[in-house]
């Protein structure tokens, strides 16, 4: 096969996976001008339109669709095949692709970069903070970061810390004003700051104290997609919010912050790197599995 031919189908997969020619580009390395000349150039070889596009979005012609069906196998071969000869080198090298929430990348993955970088000169590193499930295969990405709950069982998954506890949280001044809740169910009078996922998904608080567990749709006029935002609204005194404790601490430390309810708080399995079973591991994936593993001991 000539250089010109993968490099066009490789420039192909990349904007299907992304659904644009920009993000394809980015992946690459390629400019945008660079990623259309090679689809176009794709196209007038078969002969086919392989994709519809309109100023806002790219799509898979069925063509397309099925070119891609085809081709994925084979391109994830020769993905393997490269991915196989880093193990001849001395140190890992190459790019690595990771999605993860912002809740995980704030408490646990963030303070980790620095070290990996500073260790690992070759591995270059993409993350993408995405509060939604994301299937990360058909995204291109090497791993996820998730709560253990949300990873699909054909995933390996490595833990990042210990268990997690959420914690009810509120401003000194709002609890003075408004009182403190002795029981999950009087938050119904209260203000509740509320989470939503990216998904459009509205959170729902979770309580157990021994064995019983409660499932609180909390009322609220204020509902956020952010923990930070969530924290910051919280100290500003407009309710009480449902927080991850890593998150809250540096503000309970400081007196900002009063948690409520800690009695109702029962620690959960907490984040975890995950990553395909089945598919070839990188020396660069394989290397940051061994530091979150020795980090996490």
């Amino acid at each position: 096969m000539a250089t010109d031919n993968l490099t066009h189908l490789a420039a192909f997969a990349a904007v299907a996976r992304h659904r644009s020619f920009r993000k394809a580009g980015a992946e690459l390395a390629l400019s945008t001008s660079a990623v259309s000349y090679a689809i176009r150039a794709l196209e007038e070889r078969l002969g086919v339109g392989l994709f519809h596009r309109t100023t806002r979005s790219v799509a898979l012609t069925e063509a397309g669709q099925r070119l891609l069906e085809r081709l994925q196998p084979a391109l994830d071969q020769v993905h393997d095949a490269l991915e196989e000869m880093n193990h001849f080198r001395a140190a890992p090298a190459g790019l690595l692709r990771i999605n993860a929430t912002r809740a995980a990348v704030q408490t646990q993955l963030g303070p980790r970069l620095a070290r990996f970088l500073q260790a690992h000169a070759d591995v270059r590193i993409e993350l993408a903070q995405d509060d939604g499930l994301v299937d990360i295969v058909a995204k291109g990405f090497d791993a996820g970061v998730r709560l253990h709950e949300s990873v699909p069982e054909d995933m390996v998954a490595v833990p990042l810390g210990p268990p997690l506890r959420g914690l009810i949280v509120g401003a000194p001044s709002y609890l003075q004003r408004r009182g403190v809740p002795a029981h999950p169910r009087e938050l119904a009078q209260h203000e509740c700051v509320r989470f939503r996922f990216a998904s459009g998904h509205l959170y729902k608080w979770q309580f157990e104290r021994d064995g019983q567990e409660l499932e609180v749709d909390v009322p609220g006029r204020l509902t956020l997609g952010d923990q930070h935002t969530i924290l910051q609204a919280v100290i500003d005194g407009l309710g009480l919010a449902y927080v991850l404790e890593d998150a809250a601490r540096p503000f309970l430390n400081d007196g900002r912050l009063v948690a409520v309810l800690e009695d109702w708080s029962e620690p959960f399995p907490g984040f975890v790197l995950y990553y395909p079973r089945q598919r070839q591991m990188s020396s660069a994936l394989r290397a940051f599995v061994d530091m979150v593993r020795d980090t996490a001991a």
